[in-house]
């Protein structure tokens, strides 16, 4: 009821070990990027790399070569992802969600929202959590590309260019 055999107990035990211990080499071996969330594309490696250890973990029919093998092959794609997307404009494009503002001056940018599949009430919750009580006060809300919101009062804004790689939609309104 509990469990079949004590094999498969100690088959799990010393799996768990000597795969977390494949794990935690192949990430510090590829450094710190390799568990960052900074983009969706980080976050789908995050949970590969945790989808594979419970698979090594549990599946009997995967050797501990195969599982090794397998994180240490999402670990170096990843870090061969990141090293292309820092070198090459075009690879990044591709792999990569650019931020996109979604509040301008107090105006909610409607086709921006639209596109990137946000609610009104999903910026006005973003400012509140800011503790700001008028959206008039906001200067940007940016959706950034790990799915947070970013929100910059117009106290904070100074010259904007911290804005400079943020994708404006064309249509605005005004919030109401």
């Amino acid at each position: 009821m509990f469990f079949d055999t004590e094999y498969d107990l100690l088959r799990v035990a010393v799996m768990a070990a000597c795969s977390y211990a494949a794990l935690i080499a192949a990430v510090r071996l590829s450094g710190k990027r390799t568990l960052a969330k900074m983009n969706a594309f980080d976050l789908v490696v995050t949970v590969a790399l945790g989808s594979t250890l419970a698979t090594i973990l549990l599946n009997a029919t995967v050797s501990l070569a195969e599982g090794a093998l397998a994180l240490a092959l999402l670990v170096a794609l990843q870090f061969v992802s990141a090293w292309t997307a820092v070198r090459s404009r075009r690879f990044r494009r591709l792999v990569k969600a650019e931020p996109t503002l979604l509040l301008s001056d107090g105006r909610m940018l409607d086709e921006a929202m639209a596109r990137q599949r946000v609610t009104e009430s999903e910026v006005l919750q973003a400012i509140r959590s800011q503790g700001i009580g008028s959206v008039e006060e906001v200067a940007a809300v940016v959706l950034e590309t790990d799915g947070k919101f970013s929100v910059i009062t117009r106290s904070q804004a100074g010259s904007g260019s911290s804005l400079s790689d943020v994708g404006e939609a064309a249509g605005t309104r005004t919030a109401g």
